[in-house]
């Protein structure tokens, strides 16, 4: 039979002697750094398998049989039954395996070709091992939804703030607690199911062309407050809009007109709400910021910026900031109002340069917009002037994150960042050193530091504080309250502190952790690690770990995992490439964690994403285009942006880094699932409730596309959660478009909606006017997780009539 006559049978052979060859080539190499056998041997075999099939050699078919049960044993002993962890490993094997059992292909083979039983057989078995290899997977996320202890009932709920009424949101966090904690109970599991979208509404705010493109992002991550019977959000080009609460109907809008051309990250997480006395003409103040640094003030009632603050309702950020380049401050988080002060920071264009803009946090008086002090850590006084010229401490740790307070200890709690650059630290100042990534409580009317607390010392992986603490009421062991906070990180780690001076509840250890820094730069030989509360942080990384959507990309995730450096946790850059896991994007970032304070229960969503760090001499990023050549802050030369926004320049000192996710090379993850948690922990017994995976990976496929199969592997996710009186937890976050509803008790999911864009903001709730409770969150996608934009608003609430009486706590 000619060659003319079985191209399928030439093409299959030839398809798997490339595979072979590929497998033998990248197995060796694989081999010398100290992995993995199993590929090398394999590609040897695929060889003369391919090689046998262009031959129309009968045994090359059963040489793929042999080489598919030799790889499902292989992976069953590095894995076990994990079916998450076997799909790429055995997943594409077995479908390529259906393939060469079709007539077109086994049944050329020889004179009279592989006979059709054995043939039907082989298929069969194959299709098998793939189906039960997501069953697998299945029972996997089953296994991982584990009750490690009851949860307490609830008891009596706590004395509330006599000026925050139960049916408003007033806060980003409902209140300055920051507990993400609604008293409403209308909504319980028992009724949940009937949840419904009672309005939706378009922003209109969508990204223009190049606001996506060269690792840009265009953030829709607004939290809405709620006062009386109207809803307040921004926009991501910063638009503040008021809406009906229980209509939607939009009852005013209004643009700053801002330039946000020079921002690499847009993004409004919320505003704040203020009040002035009545004969201002504005008593009742909307807050908020624009993208090119300047905090106004807006009538609640008509949107108009109230003329009394600032220059016609518009106070300037950059003032004594010295040389400030567009795009290199602005306010991602919404400002703190409290106790007439209007407290915020600002995100600092990071890992640029040394001697960026500085990081002081500010308070503003809420009726005029005067500035009444500087917490700047090159200054010892924060209510003294600066004298005109004079200029904040620059390159110091900056506070761009939700803060959050204490009205009656006078506290405010504000979560640092890192001193700029991130990855290279050899020439901070010994203050710097003192509050890089550290939680800072000052006073609210002098802004005088009255304790800190760092979590990480002399950062070296950009591991800054996004979120300000979520506060809660302990019981004592006397009998009485213990007045705590509970601190979250980006490392996944978890500080459980008093509130009033900064000790530690739960006990925190010094723990050492790898050395060898890059040349110049120093590591420090301990880290704090509260050993007192769960650690949400991922195991240590290992070969096995690696993941990918074939068994080509698994293998060349295998051959970078041991190309980089990596000394698990606190793995420092280096000049041979390092992975970070956890990295700068966190396990849990600027959302948070949630807390019901009736049964001091903490809720926490975390993401799983390693990254890969490449560190080089500024010449060779210079001769690769990655950057080009600056003067510096002082020169009239203009900023130039790197190439893109993983590049960060590090100006002024010998390195440049690169940071990206650990992809394979089909933009699969290399790293295995679960890529997301909800975690509920006790805050009493200091021990994990209960845990499970959250999410799937329906919208998230090989090349950006947005159409998959929904297997629940827990998915990547940015954006928090919220918890109800009602018994609930409400989250969106993840990567696959979903709002979620999670019974309180043991994590069961008991309801949830499709949402038309990526819900990576914070849930809200209230009581609208016709008694019903709702919830709201922001679908508008997240540039960071490649989630779909959007511009919408949705709302949801039980059917009129239904469940409209309060109904208990559960």
């Amino acid at each position: 039979m000619s060659l003319r006559r079985q191209p399928w049978l030439v093409a299959t052979g030839f398809v798997i002697g490339l595979l072979g060859l590929a497998f033998l080539g990248l197995g060796l190499w694989l081999v010398a750094l100290g992995g993995s056998l199993y590929y090398a041997i394999t590609g040897l075999a695929l060889l003369a398998c391919g090689l046998a099939l262009t031959m129309r050699r009968a045994w090359g078919f059963w040489l793929y049989g042999l080489i598919l049960l030799g790889t499902l044993a292989w992976a069953v002993h590095e894995v076990g039954l994990d079916g998450w962890q076997l799909l790429p490993r055995l997943f594409a094997p077995a479908l390529f395996g259906v393939w060469l059992c079709m007539p077109w292909v086994a049944g050329r083979l020889g004179a009279r070709g592989i006979g059709g039983r054995w043939r039907w057989s082989g298929a069969l078995a194959c299709l098998a091992l793939a189906l039960l290899v997501i069953g697998a997977g299945y029972r996997t996320t089953a296994a991982r939804h584990v009750q490690h202890a009851p949860v307490a009932t609830a008891a009596a709920a706590p004395a509330t703030d006599p000026a925050l009424p139960e049916d408003e949101w007033r806060h980003y966090g409902r209140g300055a607690d920051g507990r993400r904690y609604s008293p409403l109970a209308q909504i319980t599991p028992d009724n949940v199911a009937q949840l419904a979208l009672a309005w939706s509404i378009r922003t209109g705010d969508l990204p223009r062309e190049a606001e996506t493109k060269n690792g840009r992002e265009f953030n829709f991550e607004a939290t809405p407050i709620k006062l009386g019977n109207r809803l307040y959000l921004c926009t991501p080009h910063r638009h503040v809009i008021a809406l009906d609460a229980t209509t939607g109907r939009q009852l005013w809008r209004f643009d700053p007109e801002n330039d946000t051309s020079a921002n690499e990250y847009l993004a409004c997480r919320g505003v704040a709400y203020a009040e002035a006395p009545a004969e201002t003409g504005c008593p009742r103040r909307i807050v908020s910021t624009t993208a090119d640094a300047r905090l106004f003030a807006l009538d609640a009632e008509t949107g108009r910026p109230c003329p009394g603050f600032g220059e016609g309702g518009f106070v300037s950020l950059t003032d004594h900031l010295g040389p400030t380049p567009p795009g290199f401050h602005f306010i991602t988080s919404q400002p703190l109002v409290v106790r007439n002060r209007i407290v915020l920071g600002g995100w600092i264009y990071d890992n640029q340069a040394e001697g960026e803009p500085s990081g002081v946090v500010r308070a503003y008086d809420a009726v005029t917009g005067a500035l009444a002090w500087a917490w700047d850590l090159g200054r010892p006084d924060p209510t003294a002037p600066l004298a005109p010229g004079e200029t904040y401490t620059r390159g110091t740790p900056n506070g761009w994150g939700t803060y959050t307070a204490d009205p009656a200890l006078g506290l405010l709690y504000v979560p640092l960042g890192n001193a700029t650059p991130d990855y290279y630290g050899a020439r901070r100042r010994p203050f710097d050193e003192a509050y890089s990534s550290a939680l800072v409580a000052l006073d609210i009317e002098t802004g005088r530091e009255r304790w800190h607390v760092q979590t990480v010392h002399h950062d070296l992986w950009d591991f800054d504080l996004p979120v300000g603490p979520s506060l809660v009421d302990l019981p004592g062991p006397g009998g009485g309250t213990v007045p705590a906070l509970v601190q979250t990180t980006k490392m996944g780690k978890l500080f459980l502190l008093d509130r009033r001076d900064g000790h530690p509840l739960a006990e925190v250890q010094e723990r050492p952790v790898p050395g060898d820094p890059l040349p110049g730069d120093r590591i420090s030989p301990t880290q704090p690690d509260p050993v007192g509360m769960p650690d949400l942080g991922p195991p240590p990384l290992a070969e096995a770990d690696s993941w990918g959507a074939t068994p080509l990309d698994q293998l060349w995730c295998r051959i970078e995992f041991h190309r980089r450096r990596y000394d698990g946790p606190y793995t420092p850059p280096s000049l041979q490439g390092s992975l970070f896991y956890p990295a700068f994007d966190g396990v849990i970032d600027w959302h948070g964690a949630a807390i019901d304070p009736t049964r001091h229960l903490l809720i926490a969503n975390a993401s799983y994403i390693p990254f890969v760090v490449d560190t080089m001499p500024r010449e060779e990023a210079l001769r690769r285009g990655l950057i080009k050549p600056w003067a510096g802050f002082d020169s009239q030369e203009p900023y130039p942006k790197p190439s893109r926004f993983a590049v960060g320049p590090q100006y002024g000192t010998p390195y440049t880094t690169v940071v990206d996710p650990w992809l394979g090379p089909l933009g699969a993850p290399c790293h295995a699932p679960p890529w997301g948690k909800l975690v509920a922990i006790d805050l009493q017994t200091r021990r994990i409730a209960w845990e499970r995976v959250v999410g799937t990976t329906r919208d998230m496929n090989l090349f950006g596309t947005h159409a998959n199969l929904p297997l629940p592997t827990g998915m990547f996710n940015i954006g928090g959660t919220m918890v109800t009186a009602g018994g609930l937890v409400f989250m969106g976050a993840t990567a696959d478009d979903y709002i979620r509803a999670f019974d309180l008790r043991d994590g069961r999911e008991v309801w949830r909606a499709r949402l038309p864009a990526g819900g990576q903001a914070n849930p809200m709730s209230y009581r609208g006017s016709d008694g019903r409770q709702y919830v709201v969150i922001a679908a508008g996608g997240h540039g960071g997780l490649r989630t779909r934009s959007g511009d919408y608003v949705k709302a949801y609430a039980l059917p009129p009539g239904a469940g409209t009486e309060a109904g208990g706590a559960r």
